[in-house]
């Protein structure tokens, strides 16, 4: 229980982290003077992709790019701003759309993972909550929460390398295409890295959790 709760600790400070970066960088200029849509659009382009819109999306850090309507989705401010953390933030959502485009092998696998997860998402708290109670009886549903359960942190860790991948694939084309200074670059680099940050947080709490229901089924099964 300890190491979950020093995962939710670590993971809201991250999230603060990464907002107040954002802040900071999205106050300072892009010299290049695009837009998040225009960053988007010209990365699509160079790489020869046509059937992908840029579109705005509602709230603050919403950003994401969706495979199955093929749209870069970037939020309001991210759309319109002419900063280092909005171009490292189009650039990186259009790293996915390339991914896509190339069959990237992990999002493929990722992507594969997620009918599954939407089919126990809405049950496995419920079957674990109940493994939990019954524990002294059986340890059966709880082992089949488990079983669950680790679905949802084999995803969160196979996200690690998409994100990451994609930062890199970002970085490299804005460089390449001189849409970033020196230290412009060096702004939208610690901007993905915290980001990326997030993600690696995601799945060390889901580790985590995973371990905390482990011990118990362990504890459960000493027992009987």
């Amino acid at each position: 229980m300890f190491l979950v709760l020093a995962a939710m600790v670590v993971s809201w400070l991250i999230q603060w982290r990464l907002r107040s970066k954002f802040a900071q960088y999205a106050k300072i200029g892009l010299q290049s003077g695009l837009t998040g849509r225009q960053i988007a659009e010209l990365m699509l382009a160079d790489h020869g992709i046509t059937d992908v819109r840029v579109i705005s999306a509602e709230g603050r850090l919403t950003d994401h790019y969706n495979p199955a309507d093929k749209t870069v989705n970037l939020s309001e401010a991210v759309y319109e701003e002419r900063s280092a953390a909005a171009a490292a933030v189009a650039a990186h959502e259009c790293g996915h759309a390339v991914q896509h485009a190339t069959a990237y092998s992990m999002l493929q696998f990722r992507s594969a993972m997620v009918p599954a997860l939407s089919a126990v998402s809405t049950y496995m708290p419920w079957i674990l909550m109940a493994g939990v109670f019954m524990i002294r009886t059986t340890v059966i549903p709880l082992g089949v929460g488990i079983a669950l359960f680790s679905l949802t942190t084999l995803f969160s860790f196979v996200t690690l390398p998409v994100e990451f991948d994609a930062s890199r694939r970002a970085l490299a084309w804005i460089d390449k295409r001189g849409i970033v200074t020196p230290q412009e670059h060096t702004m939208a680099k610690d901007a993905l890295w915290w980001a990326a940050m997030t993600y690696v947080v995601a799945a060390l709490s889901s580790l985590a959790t995973l371990l905390y229901y482990v011990s118990i089924f362990l504890g459960g099964r000493d027992r009987r």
